[in-house]
């Protein structure tokens, strides 16, 4: 009796130490939220804001954490990387096949939850965005970056070639600028990645906060349920055929002007006032 107890005892204590543990890594990310903007940081420079297992997992819980009020997300990076790219130290044999695959899985879960997420996302980059790091901005629905920012794909240098990185990214810019970015691993400048269409906008660093606040207030102005319904269907169209798309793009168009907040846009404009949002269908 005394021994069944006693190990008992020693199964829960060890079950405790495991959850102390769990919940004790620390954070690699900043995030707070203000006004219906979530600001979502990765704040651990000296490993070059990698994306390692965990901080793939942190980001995905933020991007999608509920909140029925959230308009905006931005995501930043601390220091003069944004990110670095996969954590090399987690892809050796060591680790093996199926952890492998668990990181590239949950890469894969973060970068559609940021096509697939209603809000929009901006990303605000002001500095190095490699690899997977470059990956994360493509991914992202509009970017903000300094004029001393740059964008590569090199992991063909190390032996790994940015099958994944590429895949937004071809989405992103023309087949020849990507093709020389994936087959060369070499950097593009902010102005550059400007003229593919990998970046929104290109200010100096001392402007980079106005014009991020600058874009967070055109996106809150307006209803967010019109901006999920024109996010949504600005991604499923770029995979159809033209014809297809005007099908499609008839019936939202028809069905966005139904909606109450259609109704008040058209109704505020005409009598010339500012429009008071439901936010709702």
């Amino acid at each position: 009796m005394f021994r069944a107890t006693l190990i008992s005892n020693l199964r829960a204590g060890y079950v405790r130490y495991l959850s102390q543990v769990a919940t004790s890594r620390p954070s690699t990310l900043q995030i707070s939220e203000e006004k219906g903007v979530r600001y979502i940081t990765l704040a651990n420079p000296k490993t070059r804001n990698a994306l390692s297992l965990h901080v793939l997992e942190e980001l995905h819980e933020a991007v999608n954490k509920e909140n029925p009020s959230l308009r905006c997300i931005v995501l930043g990076a601390e220091g003069k990387v944004f990110s670095a790219g996969h954590n090399l130290k987690e892809l050796t044999a060591k680790d093996g096949h199926a952890y492998h695959q668990k990181v590239f899985d949950s890469c894969t879960r973060l970068m559609l939850a940021l096509q697939n997420i209603s809000v929009p996302v901006i990303a605000k980059v002001n500095g190095i965005a490699t690899a997977a790091g470059c990956q994360l901005v493509a991914s992202c629905d509009i970017v903000i970056a300094t004029d001393t920012s740059s964008f590569s794909t090199p992991g063909g240098g190390v032996g790994i070639f940015c099958s994944t990185p590429g895949i937004p990214l071809v989405r992103c810019v023309p087949r020849k600028v990507s093709a020389h970015m994936l087959l060369t691993g070499l950097p593009i400048s902010a102005d550059e990645a400007l003229r593919a269409g990998l970046v929104s906008k290109v200010v100096p660093e001392s402007e980079l906060d106005s014009e991020i606040q600058r874009t967070i207030e055109a996106i809150v102005s307006k209803s967010k349920a019109v901006i999920a319904l024109g996010k949504s269907f600005m991604y499923r169209q770029m995979e159809m055929k033209i014809e297809d798309a005007y099908r499609e793009g008839s019936c939202v168009m028809v069905n966005n002007i139904n909606m109450n907040d259609g109704q008040e846009g058209i109704n505020s404009f005409i009598e010339k006032r500012k429009p008071n949002w439901s936010h709702k269908c």
